[in-house]
């Protein structure tokens, strides 16, 4: 076995080249209770320089700065008007979530659901540090992401892939670190799409009608967590909640957002979701993009909304949208040296500096330890130097037309590393599987045999003359306006593999040597027909890797890196056992509540295939000496709405355990802090419920304490009588384990 050197690459080092530091949590969880500003200026100081600029301003000017210039009539995707006696420029707005669309010359990173399999708070910061650092390089002023919006809740859903995981609790802090990174390196943040949804079929009408508390514990939390990271943006979504659109829903911009969450930048409409004039100015929206329909028509905002003020609409109003557009700017400092903007997404994405650097390094780092090993019978892996390997699957090979050959990534030709849609970006390479694969047999003097295409034949001839089979299998999902087969709008018709990789693997087996299976997919697919097959000796699950899909693949199949990730979703035995899909009549009742993915499978007593947080590694860990500690007299219930400051203060109490490498290879863990909480009068809760993890490095015997403080938010549920967040109280179950089904370290803690 090759010593295991790489770990270190990114996640305990300074990211060379750069000004990111590093962010080592191997002792205690990070603090979210008082997060720094990014460019060291506060809210109040942006709110005045802002209050300063809005009183030179004409109200031809104020629309100007809150209506975009229409489809297709900027270089960005989106752009607002310029406004010279501020020296306030067009504004550039550019997707998004791996990297910037349209464009060359820059980095294709990890999906977001990839990032959240690391379940690594530094690589998460660093992955949005230089989504951040590109974007400013080339002059975008907000890029479009990160995506808390679809959660996840459907496993088809698609568009999960963007966001991060189906759990509040780890899409939140992804969310926060994502966005601290993003805003560090000096763009704004735009988190997305605000709210319900959850599914691309009928997404521009369908309407989510989400209860109070299931908002509140599910689909707002993380969207809390970007707000408490001083997220600039919030885009809010193109359904309809509880009957009213995201765009102009008073309770869900005004209330929850504004108010509740105390939000202090600015909403824009998805492209395209805004539907009246006065309404979405009346109860929320601040900004309209990109300005106009598609076609060029419906242009609701610009001189119609100037018309209606004062009148319809109040004059306070349009100066409280332009307010909080300004504030983001000057937040940021984007009004001090920022970059020209040199996007040009309608000519080919050319003419830009490259703003590469160093990225490829975060971009391998993240796809290596966001990959998850599920079987690994026989200890097949890692490879040991095997005289002869075969590479079976169209999915181990670059599209042979070109990586960028389908627009917005809209086919499934070639290995599958990240989905389809307007979260795309242009690779500047794509590190295919087999010829990473290739470069390690060469050193290994390993026979390689191909078959790269999904033919079973073929597959079959080729398992015959190795030593070792490598089937490559996946599953893509997309937006809804691109048309992939068999997807018809986006969301996934079902959980199987494409292109028959079931029956592929199956004739594959049938040649009797050894199996390996390697997953590129958007979400969970159903494996049952695969792990009947008793010669799959191992399963890794690779998800959507980026640009270093190949070489951070190689990393982890030859033991350079001893895999670490871990399933931030639920993978089961059938789709039933999931218990929601999409709507197909345009009402979504949202009737499971909180209790989406692991949750609902542990409160309906479901046996996953591999469950949430599930991971093997090469060695073993074990877990000990679980100890609660910490002031158990303090005072939780604070009287009258709870400020989001409250929420993120600590408790008092630490929940601290043992961690150790009982194997024999060097390797990393992340142990998760899973809560149980007593039944509360008529309000149940899930059997458990995420409230914290680390990522820790052990050598071979060595042993760490993790430490996880508890904040109010993580100990407190929301109370529909009072409409405020309420404590906890009574005896609550404590577990720090490997996994939500492992049993790990477990004690009781009383609140």
């Amino acid at each position: 076995m090759r010593s295991l050197t790489l770990y270190s690459l990114l996640s305990a080092t300074v990211v060379s080249g750069s000004t990111v530091t590093r962010r080592d949590t191997s002792d205690t969880a990070r603090d979210y209770s008082n997060l720094p500003n990014p460019k060291g200026i506060s809210w109040t100081q942006a709110y005045a320089r802002a209050n300063a600029s809005l009183a030179l301003l004409s109200k031809d000017e104020k629309t100007g700065i809150v209506t975009g210039t229409g489809w297709q009539k900027g270089t960005c995707v989106g752009n607002t008007r310029a406004i010279p006696k501020i020296k306030y420029p067009s504004l550039c707005l550019q997707d998004g979530p791996v990297g910037i669309r349209y464009q060359k010359q820059v980095s294709v990173f990890p999906a977001g659901v990839h990032a959240a399999s690391t379940w690594d708070v530094n690589l998460m910061y660093k992955r949005g540090y230089a989504l951040g650092e590109e974007a400013r390089g080339v002059g975008v002023h907000v890029q479009l992401g990160p995506v808390a919006g679809p959660l996840g809740k459907i496993p088809h859903g698609g568009r999960n892939w963007e966001g991060f995981s189906p759990d509040p609790y780890l899409t939140g802090i992804a969310m926060m670190e994502t966005i601290m990174g993003m805003q560090e390196a000096g763009v704004q943040a735009n988190a997305k799409h605000y709210i319900g949804n959850e599914q691309e079929v009928s997404r521009t009408t369908v309407t989510s009608n989400i209860d109070d508390r299931t908002m509140h514990e599910l689909y707002l939390w993380p969207f809390a967590d970007a707000v408490q990271a001083n997220v600039a943006s919030v885009m809010c979504s193109y359904n309809k909640l509880n009957g009213t659109w995201a765009c102009e829903n008073e309770k869900v911009l005004k209330g929850l957002l504004k108010s509740e969450l105390e939000f202090k930048g600015y909403v824009m409409s998805d492209w395209d979701a805004q539907h009246t004039t006065v309404e979405s100015a009346n109860t929320g929206l601040d900004m309209t993009m990109p300005g106009s329909d598609f076609n060029g028509g419906n242009v609701y905002w610009g001189k119609t909304l100037a018309s209606s003020v004062p009148g319809r609409v109040a004059e306070s109003r349009l100066d409280d949208m332009v307010r909080r557009v300004l504030a983001s700017w000057y937040y940021l400092g984007q009004d001090q040296g920022y970059p020209t903007t040199t996007v040009n997404s309608w000519k080919g994405g050319t003419g830009g500096p490259n703003v590469q650097k160093d990225h490829k390094d975060v971009a391998r780092a993240v796809a290596r330890d966001g990959i998850v090993l599920l079987k690994n019978d026989d200890n097949i892996l890692p490879l040991k130097s095997p005289k002869s390997l075969a590479i079976i699957g169209q999915d181990a090979i670059v599209n042979p037309k070109g990586a960028n050959a389908c627009a917005d990534r809209g086919c499934d030709d070639g290995t599958l590393a990240m989905g389809y849609g307007s979260g795309t970006a242009e690779y500047p390479y794509l590190s295919a599987p087999l010829d990473a694969i290739k470069l390690r047999s060469t050193k290994d003097g390993t026979k390689i045999i191909t078959s790269t295409t999904d033919s079973t034949s073929s597959g079959a001839s080729a398992a015959k003359q190795a030593d070792i089979a490598i089937v490559f299998i996946n599953s893509n999902a997309g937006e809804q306006y691109v048309k992939v087969d068999p997807n018809p709008e986006g969301d996934r018709i079902n959980l199987d593999p494409w292109h028959n990789g079931n029956d592929l693997v199956s004739a594959v087996a049938k040649a009797g040597k050894p199996i390996i299976v390697v997953v590129h997919s958007v979400g969970p697919i159903l494996l049952e027909k695969i792990l009947a097959l008793s010669n799959v000796k191992a399963i890794v699950w690779a998800g959507l890797p980026g640009q270093e899909s190949g070489n951070s693949l190689a990393d982890i199949l030859y033991g350079d890196t001893a895999p670490n990730g871990k399933l931030p979703y639920t993978i089961a035995k059938t789709e039933a056992d999931y218990g929601v899909q999409a709507s197909q009549n345009k009402v979504d009742n949202f009737k499971e509540g909180i209790y989406i993915d692991y949750r609902h499978f542990d409160k309906a007593k479901i046996e996953p295939r591999y469950e949430f947080g599930f991971g093997l590694s090469y060695t073993t860990f074990d877990y000990a000496n679980l100890t609660l500690s910490g002031d158990k007299n303090v005072k939780r219930d604070i009287q009258g709405p709870k400020p989001q400051s409250t929420l993120y203060a600590s408790t008092g109490h630490r929940i601290s355990a043992t961690i150790t490498n009982s194997g024999k290879v060097a390797g990393a863990e992340v142990p998760q802090l899973y809560l149980s909480f007593p039944t509360i009068g008529a309000v149940d809760f899930p059997p458990q419920q995420l409230r914290g993890f680390q990522k820790i490095f052990l050598k071979p015997g060595e042993s760490k304490k993790v430490t996880f403080t508890l904040r109010n938010k993580d100990v407190s549920y929301w109370d529909i009588r009072s409409q405020d967040w309420s404590p906890v109280k009574g005896q609550v179950g404590v577990k720090i384990a490997g996994s939500s089904r492992l049993t790990g370290a477990s004690r009781i803690l009383n609140l």
